[in-house]
């Protein structure tokens, strides 16, 4: 739906700065705008057909100081591209950031074979990790995930997420069918971080 449009690296919401990282993802949602042929953010084009590089990454975050925070985010997971984030995000903390944060399925460790938490100590400042399921069976319903254990490894990548990043929230989409948004809270209160009620069908 996107084609005709410039693709948007770099875009703006309130006074966030978001990178437009990736299209690819770990993850199919049901929910996700993309899978429904809608490529557009807050009216930010974002479907893209090469990634950009590190260089491009860095110029589209402006003038990082100015920012609330950089944000990576975009309709893609962000840590399939672990390497380049933070590349990018040293060096918006050198140009001033005040703050960074990663959007994220927290399938990193699962995907990348280790535990890649460490890798964000000093560089990354916040995580939103989505949860979008109580249990295994809601959320494989929800997310469609690529590998098996994917539930349980959202658990275990913000159980090592905490130790390395001083912000990490667990979020959830209220009005899935079947997924109990007071359930997923108890869950993040149990690992000892935050929680945030998302929107159905509200992006961004």
């Amino acid at each position: 739906m996107q084609d005709t449009q410039t693709p948007a690296v770099g875009y703006t919401i309130r006074n966030q700065r978001y990178i437009n990282v990736t299209n690819r993802c770990t993850l199919r949602c049901a929910f996700c705008p993309k899978f429904n042929k809608v490529w557009e953010v807050k009216g930010h084009g974002l479907r893209m057909r090469d990634e950009p590089d590190v260089e491009e990454m860095i110029a589209a975050a402006g003038d990082a100081g100015a920012w609330d925070e950089v944000v990576f985010c975009g309709l893609g997971e962000p840590t399939l591209r672990l390497d380049e984030i933070l590349q990018v995000a040293a060096a918006v903390r050198t140009a001033g950031a005040r703050r960074v944060r990663i959007n994220t399925d927290g399938l990193a460790n699962l995907v990348h074979g280790q535990d890649v938490t460490p890798r964000f100590a000093g560089l990354i400042d916040a995580l939103s990790v989505s949860l979008n399921g109580q249990d295994p069976a809601v959320y494989d319903v929800h997310c469609r995930p690529q590998h098996a254990g994917a539930w349980g490894a959202v658990l275990d990548f913000v159980r090592h997420a905490r130790r390395h990043v001083p912000d990490v929230t667990i979020t959830a989409i209220e009005g899935l069918p079947g997924l109990d948004i007071q359930a997923c809270e108890a869950i993040a209160r149990d690992l000892g971080v935050n929680f945030r009620r998302r929107v159905l069908d509200e992006v961004g």
